[in-house]
């Protein structure tokens, strides 16, 4: 497979046996068998007929920054789009790739006077995984903003389409159902005095500096908000806070953030998570549905 690979894309682009810890936000997860990079729109296209010819097993990691990979690691062919990161204006709108990271479109916004983005300053995800989700914060969401998008899909076909094909919701699309992959996206902005912007951003920054745990490896926040609650209150008010198992941790800073505090496993992180919906269900009676995707095999 590896030789079929570098037929595709260039040598460098190919990894075996990667561990994919390296390529997290948690620093979690084992071995890839195959991690590729591509660096073109072809390349994406040409990997993914690759997997449907070969009967191989094909997963899409983004940048990591809301997914836990387990210990066992991922079967297969494992693409992470993080070279395909180019951003330009036209007009009054920022198209960006979707490896990107949303922070820096959320900055160009800021350097070409335009509105619309200053929700993404502190969301650590690439474009393509805030399209996955429907990112939001603070209000705003990716949907607010979104124009189109073009996508590879299972078959390996490029298409561009409107926002409203991707159905997207709170923190879900239809992206994952559909197995797209997002190659690029079109947000629609508003000019706007670039002082008044970065006012906003600055504030935003404040609060999320302030109230969040930073200083270590997380997944960002674990848990969608319950209708009628917060989920990080509710954890709270289980005297969870500073809960650990291993090296994963209830941050004693933000109860919404499990962080990875002394090099904790997946297993360990994935069993606070349990342990901390369990804990919120026989207290108060409430579901506790992930934000946070889990993926791979448990360790042998």
């Amino acid at each position: 497979m590896y030789g079929k690979l570098t037929e595709v894309t260039s040598e460098k682009n190919v990894m075996v046996d990667e561990h994919l810890r390296n390529h997290t936000y948690t620093k979690l997860g084992g071995k890839a068998d195959f991690l590729v990079t591509p660096e073109t729109y072809e390349e994406v296209q040409a990997i993914v007929k690759l997997a449907n010819q070969e009967k191989i097993a094909f997963t899409l990691l983004g940048n990591g920054s809301n997914l836990i990979v387990k210990d066992g690691g991922i079967r297969g062919i494992v693409m992470n789009l993080k070279k395909l990161c180019s951003m330009w204006r036209e007009e009054e709108k920022i198209i960006a790739q979707s490896g990107a990271k949303i922070i820096d479109v959320s900055h160009q916004a800021l350097q070409e006077s335009l509105h619309g983005l200053e929700f993404a300053c502190g969301i650590p995800g690439s474009v393509g995984g805030a399209l996955y989700m429907n990112a939001g914060a603070y209000g705003g969401e990716v949907k607010d903003v979104l124009e189109s998008a073009k996508v590879v899909t299972r078959e390996g076909k490029l298409l561009s389409l409107p926002a409203s094909a991707l159905d997207l919701h709170y923190r879900t699309s239809n992206i994952p159902d559909k197995g797209y992959i997002v190659l690029e996206a079109t947000f629609s902005l508003q000019k706007r005095d670039a002082a008044d912007i970065k006012a906003v951003m600055d504030d935003l920054t404040y609060k999320r500096e302030s109230k969040q745990p930073l200083e270590y490896p997380s997944c960002g926040s674990v848990f969608k908000r319950p209708p009628g609650y917060f989920a990080g209150k509710l954890i709270q008010d289980s005297n969870l806070q500073g809960k650990q198992i291993g090296g994963a941790q209830v941050s004693t800073k933000h109860a919404g953030f499990i962080v990875n505090k002394n090099n904790a496993t997946a297993t360990e992180y994935i069993d606070l998570i349990r342990f901390v919906q369990s804990t919120v269900k026989e207290k108060f009676g409430v579901n506790l549905e992930r934000e946070v995707r889990i993926i791979g095999e448990d360790p042998k």
